[in-house]
């Protein structure tokens, strides 16, 4: 399944039938009255969070949507019928916003939540409203009332509890794939990843979070670089970053300390509350240096970076060493930080399946 996060799409809630000037005019009642009934309402636009929906491609392509009309006020007091309401489901997560003004008008976290995004328009008035002592033979009636419109930017934004960030080939999917059964794509190329996933990692039946893979950053993200910032927003709702580090780069002139900075600064260029977040340093593919070495490298890192060795951890991901030992770690800070709605309720809920050829997955006992 193509994975698409972001979608412009207009809304339009249904507009009100007309009234109408009518009289009866009955065999034996031949001057009966005004009997002009009012036009039915328009039909709403709803959004609903649906946690089957898993994507945004629903509206790539159809980018218009609109409500129900009202059906116009007929003779002998029949009012119209009101226009059918519009249900839109959107994926868990989204954040709709107004394209002109960019005010957020909603942020559907909660599988089941149902907002009124435009409202229908009311229906017209018939003459039946305009009788009086004075007025026996009203001639006024009105026209219905236009329903809103309004162009919307839908936007997705992940679930998860975790976070993983670092350079393309860092490790990251290989990370993930070592401690959930989420299988995305590894190679020995940069951007392997070119859309986030999702790992379920259970460490027992009652203990469970989500980690985020997105792609990886480089050095001019935020101004466009490789497959830029536009991922980060998934990482918003996480409570915690893992920041995975690699310390044997192939590349010779790669630098891992720069690397690492250059990371750190793309992550506060696009949102200083994020780069906030608490963020542990993950170092991986220890299995590359020699063992007399990791001391000294690890030592000389820290040092550069400014980072507390209370807050870094070693493994090697393809093999799945200190895999086993940070997830029950991470098991334990999540339990010590405050749980989002959004986050509780994913945690409660059963992942869909076929995400991003994988987004969920669940591992039992890594």
């Amino acid at each position: 399944m193509k994975f698409i996060d972001e979608a412009k799409i207009f809304v339009a809630a249904g507009d009100g039938g007309n009234g109408i000037a009518s009289f009866r005019r009955d065999k034996y009642e031949p001057e009966g009255g005004p009997d002009g009934g009012d036009g039915g309402h328009g039909g709403s636009v709803h959004f609903v969070a649906d946690r089957n929906v898993n994507t945004l491609i629903e509206y790539r392509y159809a980018r218009r949507h609109r409500a129900g009309r009202g059906q116009n006020g007929g003779s002998s007091d029949c009012y119209g019928k009101r226009g059918k309401d519009l249900t839109l489901r959107v994926p868990v997560g989204t954040v709709i916003a107004d394209v002109n003004t960019n005010e957020v008008l909603a942020d559907l976290d909660v599988d089941g939540k149902k907002l009124l995004l435009a409202r229908g328009g009311r229906g017209g008035l018939g003459n039946i409203h305009f009788k009086s002592s004075v007025n026996r033979t009203p001639r006024q009636c009105t026209r219905g009332e236009a329903g809103e419109q309004r162009e919307l930017r839908l936007e997705l934004r992940l679930l998860a509890d975790i976070g993983l960030l670092g350079l393309p080939n860092a490790g990251k999917s290989t990370f993930l794939r070592a401690v959930s059964a989420a299988r995305p794509k590894v190679a020995d190329y940069p951007f392997t990843t070119l859309h986030p996933h999702l790992g379920v990692v259970r460490l027992n039946p009652n203990q469970s979070f989500v980690i985020a893979d997105i792609p990886g950053l480089i050095e001019g993200a935020a101004a466009g670089a490789g497959l830029g910032i536009r991922f980060l927003k998934h990482l918003t709702r996480t409570r915690l970053l893992l920041h995975i580090v690699d310390l044997a780069p192939t590349d010779p002139d790669a630098d891992p300390i720069r690397d690492c900075l250059t990371v750190v600064r793309e992550l506060e260029q696009y949102d200083p509350e994020l780069a906030r977040k608490p963020r542990w340093l993950i170092f991986n593919k220890l299995d590359l240096i020699p063992v007399e070495e990791h001391e000294k490298r690890i030592a000389d890192f820290l040092h550069a970076v400014g980072t507390p060795s209370s807050e870094c951890f070693r493994i090697c991901a393809i093999s799945g060493q200190g895999c086993r030992e940070l997830t029950q770690k991470l098991q334990q800070a999540l339990d010590q930080l405050p749980v989002a709605p959004a986050a509780a309720e994913a945690s409660d809920s059963t992942p869909a399946e076929g995400f991003a050829d994988d987004v969920f997955a669940d591992h039992q006992g890594l």
